[in-house]
Formats: structure tokens, sequence, C-alpha cells
């Protein structure tokens, strides 16, 4: 039997409670030995025999753990994932991946010097509205897909409580907050485009980082929108699709998320399984004649990316979200932000 991956986690907030720990816990292949909890120490109320260590040096100095999650806020992701890997540790890094291009290709070096697995954690493939898009995408049900718009809307007129988010810096605003999974998505589902266009802006007079976004994407018959803003308090479609065939229109219904705030177990029963009112409407044709139809939701499951990465660490299978995918979307965020700042569309 193959001896469980000793796992430990930079900061037991909010994302290590809820998209990290449970899933760790869930898979028989990791063991959760430790995490990292600078003042409130609660992950021992959960998981009793976690050790909490005080500092980020401390977590990374056990020699017993062979995986560290880099869960920090954005600006860290860099040295810590580089302290990770000259520890000799395998990494997953919360999205952003980095802050800019350089950083990343630093670590994808380091990494293959250290013969080390560096993911990057784009959950958001493994969520229930996502995967059923990429099955009508990749069934071809709309034919040549010549339009596509992704929404990851919120409402919010107060600033965040955690100051690193707010704070002008390094990978702070919605465009690296929210931005990396909506071009992650459209590069799973379109691959990388020929040139962008970017509008990145702060539409609440009280917010100094930015809290809209809206970039386009170019390729050569496709044209695809990716929008975010923290002033949409009626949700519209987050998935809207066209091809030469018909439409798909999705809402983001994905049920996870909130399941883990409530404290529900993954894995349980009806685990990632949206309401059946959530389903996508598909409008379209299908051997000469015309379809209109709602379409059962594919089943979202976080779990299916720790299973994968322990079938890359264990038995050298694919990694679920290589280095390389991370580094796609920051070259990406990076080119946007260029063309922000000229004013025009930018060739990739």
């Amino acid at each position: 039997m193959m001896s469980k991956i000793k796992t430990g986690i930079c900061s037991y907030g909010m994302s290590g409670k809820l998209f990290h720990a449970p899933f760790i816990k869930q898979n028989e292949g990791f063991e959760l030995v430790a995490a990292c909890e600078r003042s409130k120490k609660e992950i021992q109320e959960r998981y009793p025999s976690v050790i909490s260590y005080s500092t980020i040096d401390e977590l990374m100095a056990d020699e017993n753990i062979e995986l560290i999650i880099t869960n920090t806020p954005n600006y860290t992701h860099f040295d810590h994932s580089k302290k990770a890997l000259l520890a000799g540790k395998h990494i997953v890094v919360e999205k952003p991946f980095c802050s800019n291009v350089k950083e990343c290709d630093e670590l994808i070096a380091l990494a293959k010097e250290k013969n080390r697995i560096i993911s990057v954690y784009q959950n958001r493939r493994w969520d229930s509205d996502f995967k059923t898009v990429k099955k009508v995408v990749d069934q071809k049900l709309l034919g040549e897909v010549v339009e596509a718009e992704i929404h990851f809307d919120r409402y919010d007129e107060n600033l965040s409580y955690k100051l690193h988010k707010e704070t002008p810096g390094p990978g702070t605003g919605i465009f690296y907050d929210l931005g990396p999974h909506l071009i992650d998505q459209a590069l799973q589902l379109f691959g990388m485009p020929k040139a962008l266009f970017a509008d990145i802006t702060v539409m609440r007079p009280i917010s100094k980082v930015d809290d809209y976004m809206e970039l386009i994407l170019f390729y050569d018959r496709l044209r695809v929108r990716l929008k975010s803003g923290y002033l949409v308090k009626e949700p519209i479609p987050s998935y809207v699709l066209h091809g030469n065939k018909g439409s798909f229109i999705k809402s983001r219904g994905d049920v996870q998320e909130n399941a883990l705030k409530l404290n529900v177990e993954p894995g349980t029963d009806n685990w990632g399984v949206e309401p059946e009112a959530e389903q996508g409407l598909l409008h379209t044709t299908i051997n000469g004649e015309t379809v209109r139809k709602k379409v059962p939701t594919e089943k979202g499951d976080y779990c299916e990316y720790y299973e994968l990465l322990f079938q890359a660490i264990r038995n050298g299978a694919p990694n679920p979200v290589p280095g390389e995918d991370g580094r796609k979307v920051i070259y990406i965020i990076d080119k946007a932000f260029q063309s922000v700042h000229e004013k025009k569309i930018i060739d990739l």
C-alpha cells in the first residue's frame, strides 16, 4: 500500500478551512499533518492531531511534510512557494500562481531542478456549471463557437475585512482575485487567444484597488468576453455561448462553496449536485432538427483535483494543473494591464 502524502497548509483561514483541509482529509492518499496559524489557533478544534505552527519557517522545516499548500495572500505566493521547493516539498499554489511571469518562470525552473511538482489550485475547473459548459463545447452541440461571455459577478458595496485584499500592491484587486478563474476557464475551453483588450478600473468610490474588469480575447473567428464586478446585485447568466448551430446559457450554480460554509463534508450524498432549476438552456440544431431543452448539470467535485494530484505525485500521472497552466494565466494578466496602460489591443 502506498504511503500517504503528508501535507501542510500555509494558512488555516477561509481558503484552508473550506477549499483544502476537507478535501485532504477526505482523500485516503493524503494525511493533513500541519498548518500555520499566526494568531488564532483553530485547526485542532476540527482536526485534533494536526500540528499548529506559528510561523511559515517552522512549517517548511517539518521534514515529515511532503506537500505544501501555498494559500497565503497573493503577494506571498512566490516567496512561500520558493521556500517550499528549496525545502524539497511538492507544492499546490492558490490562484493567482504568482504576481508576474518572471516569478512563474523561476518557480517552474526550480521545481524541475528539484524534481518536484507544482500544481496551481484552479478548483473552478471542477465546478458543476463549468463542467457542463465544457461538455457542451467538447461535444460540439453548438457547432463552431463564435462568441462566448463568462461572468463571475458579486455584489458588495463594502471593502473586504482582509486588508491585504484592499491595499494597492502586487497581486491585489479583482483582476488577480477572480480574473484567474475566468481566464483559466476560457483557456480550457478555447486555448490561447491571438490578442486581447482589457478594461480594468474602480467602480466603488471607497475602493483603492480595481473592482471591475472586462477582458476581450480575440481568436480567428471567435470572441470571448470575460467580466467581473462587485456591483452586480441581480446576476445575469454566467455562461452565454453562441455557435453556428445554436446557443447555450447557464447560471453559475455550483453548490460546493456554500455547502463547505455549512460544514458539509465532501463526498456526502448529493455532494456537488446543483438544483434542477439551475440547469442550462440549450437551443441548437442536431441532425437537422431544432432542439430547445434544459441540459442536466454535471456533478461538481473538488475531490477530483486532489485525486488527480495524488496520482501525479505517487504514480507519475499528469499534473491536474501544471505550473505552465498558471503561467499562461499570469501572462494574459500581464498583457491585460499593458492593454489598459496603452489603451489598445495587444497581440499575444
